[in-house]
């Protein structure tokens, strides 16, 4: 997959296509029946598909730190995109030009100068333009003077509800990793590159693989039975997403502690599959309190992922 990074990018070779917009955060079933209409209508005419989506997202420009939170890093969106097979991920810079267009100028500016869109797959929620005043009807009328045809991709829904981020967002919020799974057609994860933490665990008998947390802050926190990929076999351990308040800490991490594994893995990227929530994040009066916690939580971690599918 091809990725154009804002709109100075775009080479003559890159109009014409057939073409979505959206944030598709976390890549859910929902998105995946547009993105899987989108793939299967460029085939059928013979062009590139192409998925467009804004940096930062327009929530995090109008909301900054009250933004929703992201299901899914930038990186982690573009490899889910490249495994759907879309042939381009064009990411627009969001802000107050583009915030201000009507709908006639961002079609005009992006979708006929911009990558002369032939065919526009949207999903049947679709808002685009000043204050989001463009709607499926406006780029159907818009279409018909620009000569591109415009088709909806009706809602998904799962055990009656609609699936979408903002439902997914408050599952995990909540400790739902069920429904989440359900709607995202896999399990909730997290990936990123091990770095060294305080070396804390270690001294604790609980050595840690610590990961940044790429986002402005991450849609579920609290401890967790996890799994570990991107290090051979899949391993069970038991993870922390928080700030580490008994410590004083302020910086949000993900600490991962991989069951019977000694492996120095500094520097890798790997993927962290959330199973099932133990127990909210909270301050210990101490650490000896802490450790003795963190005795309970790993054995109960083991306890659920041996019985836990492997699929």
């Amino acid at each position: 997959m091809e990725l154009i990074r804002g709109v100075h990018n775009l080479r003559p070779e890159h109009r014409g296509c057939v073409a979505t917009i959206g944030n598709y955060d976390g890549l859910h079933l929902g998105h995946r029946q547009v993105l899987g209409q989108l793939v299967r209508q460029a085939r059928d005419d013979g062009l590139p598909s192409l998925v467009m989506s804004f940096e930062p997202t327009p929530m995090e420009f109008f909301c900054h730190e009250q933004a929703p939170a992201r299901l899914s890093t930038f990186r982690e969106k573009v490899e889910q995109l490249g495994r759907m097979e879309v042939d381009r991920f064009f990411c627009v810079h969001f802000d107050w030009d583009l915030a201000e267009m009507s709908p006639e100028q961002f079609v005009k500016a992006l979708l006929v100068d911009g990558i002369a869109a032939r065919h526009l797959v949207v999903g049947d929620d679709f808002r685009f333009g000043r204050d989001r005043s463009g709607d499926f009807d406006s780029l159907q009328t818009a279409g018909r003077t620009y000569g591109f045809d415009v088709v909806d991709t009706p809602s998904y829904s799962v055990d009656g509800l609609r699936v979408s981020s903002t439902v997914i967002r408050d599952a995990l919020r909540r400790g739902n990793l069920a429904l989440a799974e359900k709607m995202l057609g896999r399990r909730y994860s997290m990936s990123g590159r091990v770095t060294r933490g305080d070396q804390l665990g270690r001294k604790l008998g609980y050595p840690t693989a610590n990961l940044r947390v790429g986002r402005r802050r991450p849609p579920l926190t609290g401890v967790y039975a996890v799994r570990v990929l991107g290090i051979g076999a899949a391993r069970d351990a038991v993870a922390s997403l928080g700030t580490r308040p008994t410590v004083n800490g302020k910086e949000m991490r993900l600490e991962v502690h991989i069951f019977d594994f000694d492996e120095d893995i500094y520097g890798r990227r790997i993927q962290v599959e959330f199973i099932a929530r133990l127990r909210e994040e909270r301050r210990f009066e101490s650490v000896e309190l802490m450790t003795r916690q963190l005795h309970q939580d790993a054995a109960k971690a083991r306890k659920m992922l041996a019985g836990a599918s492997t699929e």
